[in-house]
């Protein structure tokens, strides 16, 4: 991390927490404009209607620049490519259309959607198979660096992968991704292997459903005793393990009180053993 809290990645700072919009619906931009004003400066989201309302983040967006909470070029923002069987009949691409088209036809959406002429960060949002690395992720990862060379978008990520479908991806392209986003399980290691594929080639880990996938760890009682001798909630805790260990955490909280408390959880400081026990508690 920086000295002011946030990542740096690949140039240029990313904020240290990101907010994450699926699963919102007809709050979304309600939502997404509180976490701008409480001061959430990441929003990730996805051209996915199955799972997100982009659009409605970009009415929140639009909201916040207007009544001058923060600026575009304050913001992070990332969203994401799905393939057709990710997705409903609500459909942001032509699904006879080659992949290179639906790719493009997405960024154009999306841009609409958000009101901006580029998004920060562009991510697949998960592979075409679980069993690899395939063609199909090969013509959308070239689209994607296209893009990513005429302006579209700052970076490009990765959701949803495996250790081998980065290795696999780093054997046919040049271009890395700068993110890597992955639900986190403690009980697996807190997905100890792809956060160090992330160091070894500059990316950045950003992890998802930290609270939510692992229960046995929020409720342990040691994690107890560990946020009351800090005086935090067990949420800020495991939030604040995440960035200690270099992951960019990702909350979606619809609560206004742990809205703010989750943006505040890098205000204190886990000791050395109590990273290395808590990296070790389940995996």
């Amino acid at each position: 991390m920086t000295e002011n809290g946030g990542i740096l990645c690949r140039g240029f700072q990313v904020p240290a927490i990101m907010y994450g919009t699926a699963w919102k619906e007809e709050r979304t931009s309600a939502l997404t404009e509180q976490a701008i004003r409480t001061g959430y400066r990441a929003i990730d989201t996805a051209n996915q209607r199955r799972h997100y309302c982009e659009a409605e983040v970009g009415a929140a967006v639009a909201k916040a620049v207007s009544e001058k909470t923060c600026s575009r070029a304050e913001l992070f923002l990332q969203t994401k490519f799905t393939y057709l069987g990710g997705q409903d009949h609500r459909l942001p691409y032509d699904p006879a259309a080659a992949l290179a088209t639906q790719v493009r036809q997405s960024m154009e959406s999306s841009l609409g959607h958000l009101g901006t002429d580029y998004v920060d960060s562009f991510v697949l949002h998960g592979p075409a198979t679980g069993m690899g690395w395939s063609r199909e992720d090969d013509e959308v990862w070239r689209t994607m660096v296209e893009l990513m060379s005429e302006g579209k978008a700052r970076v490009l990520g990765v959701s949803n992968v495996s250790i081998g479908h980065l290795e696999a991806l780093a054997a046919s392209s040049e271009e890395l991704p700068a993110f890597v986003q992955n639900r986190c399980f403690a009980r697996r290691g807190w997905d100890r292997a792809v956060r160090a594929w992330c160091r070894e080639h500059g990316a950045v880990y950003q992890g998802f459903s930290l609270l939510t996938a692992n229960p046995e760890v929020v409720g342990h009682p040691q994690v107890l005793r560990m946020a009351a001798e800090h005086s935090v909630t067990t949420a800020q805790l495991v939030l604040r393990f995440a960035q200690q260990v270099g992951m960019l955490p990702l909350t979606g909280t619809t609560d206004a009180t742990h809205m703010r408390q989750d943006l505040e959880c890098a205000r204190f400081s886990l000791t050395p053993q109590q990273l290395d026990w808590l990296e070790t508690l389940a995996g």
